[in-house]
């Protein structure tokens, strides 16, 4: 079905009886919480229960719907990013400098490093007679999306387009020169690995690409990102998407949902790829469809799904309080400040699929989201 059909399917049918939803709803809304949410049948998209689904409030991490999809379906799952090495070899000694060029990689860890090092000494490589040097200029200059000026500060490291370890240390922390720990890393890599880095001047002559590494492919990165809500991975993406430009990845990110689903601007209202940013603008039922189009997408709908976290199905124990729901409920959630979110899919009883989305902004919990999940579902 076009995707422009789904669209109008999801929303032509008459709603059931949505009681159940708008007593919820009200409760919350009594505690100043705004409620946009809604269940759909994933089959012929029925509307079975809503309450304000047209509203649109921050939706946090729910946001990675949007963009992980959007890229998925534009670059395909098997799409890579290619990190450059670049510097004048002569008899096994690089003359000058050894020059890593970023693409925005977003998992080039030292492990992945210590890989590519290995195929540097494959290709005969025994000293640097310079030192390691870093071209970002894939990426411009701007160091954070619009609207990050009311988040936490500490959220996200500097998303670079070469950027090693998330730009975190051993410990996880933020560091705050990047770029310095990038060049100390590899070069550290490459001693261990035999290639010995002089960092001594010296001239080269015409520099020529010695090596391109890929990242893992686009279905691997989405599948992290969504897993476990990576803010710094999809960031690195959607900058790539815009060669090296926020505004520009997001705007294709928005152009995209215009020309496959006739959801314009005003409907995916987004300034980043995370939902860190708090004026970004969804509602449930833009949400809901895209996940639907998700769904019935032969081409990438796979890989989408998933992505998504499934509910006792993870290596990790089951967090909600109904174990009815394992194996029953695939999710991307959603927390900031006042915000939680969750969207997905669920499985009834008698083995229907449903698409539904909540977005909740006040002074709600995860137990909130949580109960009507489980009414859904049961």
């Amino acid at each position: 079905m076009p995707w422009k059909a789904l669209t109008v399917s999801l929303f032509t049918a008459m709603a059931l009886s949505a009681q159940g939803v708008q007593a919820w709803a009200k409760r919350l809304e009594k505690r100043h919480v705004a409620v946009s949410a809604g269940l759909w049948d994933a089959a012929t998209g029925k509307v079975l229960e809503r309450h304000h689904d047209d509203l649109a409030l921050v939706p946090a991490s729910t946001t990675k719907v949007i963009s992980t999809y959007a890229l998925l379906k534009t670059l395909k799952p098997d799409f890579t990013l290619e990190t450059e090495v670049w510097g004048d070899l002569k008899d096994g000694v690089v003359q000058g400098d050894l020059v890593f060029k970023g693409a925005g990689d977003p998992l080039f860890t030292s492990e992945r490093i210590w890989l590519l090092a290995q195929a540097l000494r494959r290709q005969g490589i025994q000293r640097v007679v310079g030192n390691i040097s870093l071209d970002q200029s894939a990426f411009d200059g701007q160091r954070e999306p619009q609207g990050w000026e009311n988040t936490s500060g500490d959220t996200l490291p500097s998303v670079l387009a070469l950027s090693v370890n998330f730009n975190r240390d051993e410990d996880g922390r933020l560091v705050k020169d990047p770029e310095r720990q990038s060049r100390e890393i590899i070069r550290r890599i490459l001693q261990e690995a035999g290639i010995a880095i002089e960092g001594r001047p010296g001239e080269s002559g015409t520099p020529r690409k010695l090596l391109g590494w890929a990242s893992p492919p686009l279905r691997s990165l989405v599948m992290d990102i969504n897993k476990f809500s990576n803010n710094f991975m999809i960031e690195m993406l959607v900058r790539g998407f815009g060669a090296g430009s926020w505004p520009r990845g997001v705007k294709r990110i928005q152009e995209f949902y215009r020309t496959a689903f006739s959801l314009g601007p005003e409907a995916v209202r987004i300034t980043d790829g995370s939902g860190l940013s708090k004026d970004n603008r969804l509602s449930a039922r833009t949400l809901a469809i895209i996940l639907r189009g998700a769904y019935h997408d032969f081409e990438v709908g796979p890989e989408f799904v998933s992505s998504l976290k499934i509910i006792g199905g993870e290596p990790w124990k089951l967090k909600v309080k109904d174990a009815n729901l394992t194996r029953r409920v695939r999710v991307k959630t959603g927390h900031l400040d006042a915000v939680t979110s969750l969207c997905g899919y669920l499985q009834t009883l008698d083995g229907q699929v449903r698409v539904f989305a909540i977005v909740l902004n006040g002074p709600a919990h995860d137990d909130d989201v949580w109960e009507q999940v489980s009414r859904w579902a049961n």
